[in-house]
């Protein structure tokens, strides 16, 4: 069974590529009806574009007035799964109570989890915390940063020479292939 995404994003879209790439290469049986940003320089949108995919941005302030917004706009089509692909902004609870939504975290939560612990910011406390392992959650998402009950971990091991960038690297090819797994487990009704 096929599964309808919303995907958001608010930065350069390599997940979401990965996400367009298996579905083209039928590794994923799925179809992305919208991508969603909060902001309208995100390169995840002209990806969107370029793959024939219907883009939005949001245009309100405030997290109320974003989550009826965002509601609205999910009206127009028929979404079975919300898809945070560097998506950086709190998801409200009009949302919350009527979209399952998942995201991925590039660490092993609830290590290194948290309202400002994304992207590089992960990767360096994982460095300067001198743990030999890392690596990739997906997990549903609820009203609390890295919290929502875990569906699915891979680790990656931090290598002694590695960098916030090497490491990142690394734990972004693990997190799209988890994805990608996570999604097609999804379109199976495994999850």
């Amino acid at each position: 069974m096929s599964i309808n995404l919303a995907v958001f994003a608010s930065g350069s879209g390599t997940t979401l590529q990965a996400i367009i790439d298996s579905i083209e290469s039928k590794k994923l049986d799925a179809k992305i009806s919208v991508v969603i940003s909060n902001k309208p320089d995100a390169y995840a949108l002209q990806r969107a574009q370029k793959a024939g995919i219907p883009t939005y941005v949001i245009s309100s302030k405030g997290k109320e007035n974003i989550d009826n917004e965002l509601f609205e706009c999910l009206k127009n089509y028929e979404i079975d799964l919300i898809v945070l692909a560097g998506y950086l902004r709190m998801i409200g609870d009009k949302l919350l109570a009527n979209y399952r939504i998942i995201n991925t975290h590039p660490s092993l939560l609830p290590k290194f989890g948290g309202k400002g612990m994304h992207g590089m910011n992960v990767h360096q406390a994982v460095i300067d915390s001198k743990e030999k392992i890392s690596g990739v959650t997906v997990h549903f998402v609820n009203n609390e940063y890295d919290r929502g009950n875990i569906i699915r971990q891979v680790e990656v091991e931090v290598l002694p020479d590695d960098d916030a960038e090497t490491l990142s690297a690394r734990v972004q090819v693990a997190e799209k292939i988890q994805l990608v797994q996570v999604l097609q487990d999804f379109s199976e009704g495994k999850i």
